[in-house]
């Protein structure tokens, strides 16, 4: 899968330098795979949901959400967001 953009990983892990490990993971994963669809991308992340069009993935023991667009035709994973389960919670991300 192509990942856009890895530069919000990297921003986000700078302000959240506990996040950069447990993130680096989950792209590492995403870009070695060839996820068909949603149920094949839950054998890899049992715990992601569907909200909506986005895909959303608890990082880090759910202290971090990636919230992500994936397009499966295309391969292609866009993330929208990288949040702290606080910053989830309230929602702004849904604006």
């Amino acid at each position: 899968m192509r990942i856009i953009t890895r530069k919000r990983i990297l921003d986000f892990s700078n302000e959240h330098p506990q996040s950069k490990a447990p993130l680096d993971a989950w792209f590492c994963i995403v870009e070695k795979s060839n996820y068909k669809s949603f149920v094949d991308l839950r054998k890899s992340f049992p715990s992601a949901d569907n909200v909506g069009v986005l895909t959303v993935f608890n990082i880090g023991g759910n202290k971090y959400i990636l919230i992500a667009a994936i397009h499966y035709n295309t391969k292609m994973v866009f993330i929208r967001h990288i949040l702290t389960h606080s910053e989830y919670d309230r929602g702004k991300w849904k604006e």
